[in-house]
């Protein structure tokens, strides 16, 4: 029988090795697309990706998700490339895992699985490492493995265990007790999260949160719009924790920019649940910039998927300002601002990487908040 790894992390012992992957297709008409942000998950892993398997099904099977022929075949590349782990670019059911890894003699983890490991390698702060640890416990109660009896040395574990109780009924236990710790600890968090927006509601300062699909470059304008220094990378979740700078504009008091996680298909909903405290900062935002890639194929497509997420938070009713992102890969290199019929900006042409039309952005953000520019003027005559 295969005994599942102690570690819950996907990659720890994984790193470089080889992983083959499955994508199957039940016709989805944005199978290639889906596929392509399938690989670059699994390469922001470092994982080494050792076969990619296709298959074809009207529905999955019950058993193995895939069906037996298919299964064969993925437990022929396993063993050709001795492979330590097999990741479905779907959600697999606690029981599907199960028979799988049985069945494939090695470790099977799914979509939410391998987002939640992408999550955990990216948080670098305490509440972004609550977060992804409260996620992943939630996932992982409805899977109940072993290798979680360590939690019990929280409490000294001698005179913890009751008469009888097995193995799984303590996973069951220490899982849930961990959980409740982590809600408790979240909860102490978004009080203080809350604290810090009401002040700058007492002060009148304006939040401006950019959103967007993760690897637009929304860490780049940030940097640009607030002369900051945070992490940006040309990869998938390169930032997971929210930043909060101050940003001044010509003639204005300051406003907040929130730099946020980045959205992607099918954001398992134990995520966003989990990362509810950090989204409210874009659910209570004045405005949204909502960053895309100027000269992607699938712009009307991504923006759908953060629309998508959006509505889930309550923030789809806040105004956005879409700005078109990374001009300098196109053949219009031109800055320029789009307005609507009443001559209101609604979209905005720049490139965060070499600084063009940034100006254009921050023009556009004096014409949405025009009343601080007067509360300025009024102040400085009294």
């Amino acid at each position: 029988m295969f005994d599942r790894p102690q570690s819950q992390a996907a990659f720890d012992e994984q790193d470089q090795e080889a992983v083959v992957l499955v994508h199957l297709n039940f016709n989805d008409p944005n199978f290639d697309e889906t596929e392509q942000e399938f690989i670059e998950l699994v390469n922001s892993t470092g994982a080494n990706i050792a076969s990619l398997i296709h298959g074809k099904r009207r529905s999955p099977d019950p058993k193995f998700f895939a069906g037996s022929g298919k299964v064969e075949e993925i437990k022929e590349h396993v063993m050709a490339s001795h492979a330590a782990l097999v990741i479905f670019n779907h959600e697999l059911s606690p029981s599907q895992e199960r028979n799988l890894e049985a069945k494939l003699e090695c470790r099977v983890i799914a979509r939410t699985g391998l987002i939640l490991d992408i999550f955990a390698r990216r948080a670098r702060s305490h509440e972004g490492k609550l977060q992804v640890e409260l996620a992943q416990l939630q996932h992982l109660s409805t899977r109940l493995v072993r290798g979680w009896t360590h939690l019990e040395r929280q409490k000294g574990g001698i005179g913890l265990r009751g008469p009888g109780e097995t193995q799984l009924e303590t996973d069951r236990r220490l899982l849930a007790q961990r959980i409740k710790t982590l809600k408790k600890q979240l909860s102490k968090v978004r009080s203080q999260r809350e604290q810090g927006r009401r002040s700058r509601q007492r002060a009148d300062i304006s939040v401006v949160s950019l959103v967007g699909y993760t690897n637009m470059g929304k860490s780049t304008l940030f940097n640009r719009l607030t002369t900051s220094e945070v992490y940006a990378d040309d990869r998938l979740f390169a930032t997971l924790d929210p930043t909060l700078r101050r940003m001044k504009l010509h003639d204005t008091e300051p406003l907040i920019m929130a730099d946020t996680v980045g959205f992607i298909r099918q954001l398992p909903h134990s995520l966003v649940e989990s990362f509810s405290s950090t989204l409210e900062e874009t659910r209570d935002a004045a405005l949204l910039l909502h960053v895309v890639e100027a000269g992607s194929s699938e712009r009307e497509q991504l923006m759908e998927h953060v629309n998508t997420v959006l509505h889930e938070i309550d923030a789809d009713e806040v105004p956005q300002v879409i700005v078109c992102n990374k001009i300098d890969n196109t053949e219009d290199h031109t800055p320029r601002i789009d307005r609507d019929e009443n001559g209101k900006p609604w979209r905005v042409w720049v490139s965060a990487k070499t600084g063009d039309g940034i100006d254009l952005l921050r023009t556009v953000l004096q014409e949405y908040f025009p009343e601080q520019s007067y509360q300025v003027s009024h102040d400085e005559m009294s």
